[in-house]
């Protein structure tokens, strides 16, 4: 006969995990988020440059009466502006969600 005691049970189960992410675990780390901050800096430029082209787009559009390339730089405008939105609050978004997680 097989016979469990529930409190040796409970705490054989009660091991907490406590595990943070760190900078110095890993080699590289520094050039690591340096290359990401590069990276975030590229696309924003990108970007700008989008947001420019395509206004300049939706102006010649505008401009010689032509329907398709003014809607073109229209949505132009607007993903380059949805691309700005995104590349600028990564990390805001990447903190809130690691916060949600650590409160689950």
């Amino acid at each position: 006969m097989l016979h469990l005691n529930p409190t040796r049970l409970a705490t054989h189960l009660q091991a907490n995990v406590d595990i943070n992410p760190n900078s110095n675990g890993l080699p590289g780390i520094r050039q690591l988020s340096s290359i990401v901050g590069a990276s975030m800096t590229v696309g924003l430029i990108l970007a700008v440059l989008a947001v420019v082209i395509s206004a300049i787009v939706w102006a010649l559009g505008s401009n010689s009466s032509n329907p398709h390339l003014a809607g073109r730089g229209k949505l132009g405008v607007l993903v380059g502006l949805g691309a700005a939105i995104v590349t600028g609050a990564s990390v805001a978004l990447v903190n809130f969600f690691w916060n949600v997680g650590q409160a689950v």
